[in-house]
């Protein structure tokens, strides 16, 4: 499936940093410089928003889906940049759904991945 008026949304997965005692284990995520995978063609969709507060906090939470080719190397973890830098970013916090492809043809159909944001 081709989406004519898709756009570019930006792949992020952080570096994993080695552990000083055990560099075979890794002990955190380097965020601060991230692989970066450009995934053109795609969209990220609306789904819902939720405000949850208290006395001391006030958040938002926004759930909305990425439509992509399904063979896009994406996982859980990841986070999608939706535009260039300074463009709100998500996570996938769920398990991405399998990239099936046809036994037949090798066609793969596009995926809809779950994504979240929280603001607050």
């Amino acid at each position: 499936m081709d989406f004519p008026y898709g756009k570019t949304v930006f792949r992020l997965r952080a570096k994993p940093i080695p552990d000083p005692y055990n560099p075979a284990r890794t002990v955190a995520s380097d965020w601060e410089n991230p692989d970066v995978l450009p995934i053109q063609g795609a969209f990220v969709a609306h789904s819902s928003t939720s405000a949850l507060g208290n006395a001391s906090r006030e958040q938002a939470l926004e759930a909305k889906s990425l439509f992509c080719e399904g063979d896009i190397d994406i996982k859980k973890g990841d986070r999608i940049r939706d535009g260039d830098v300074g463009a709100p970013v998500y996570t996938i916090d769920g398990i991405p759904p399998a990239a099936d492809s046809n036994p037949w043809t090798g066609w793969t159909p596009p995926r809809e991945i779950p994504l979240t944001r929280s603001v607050g």
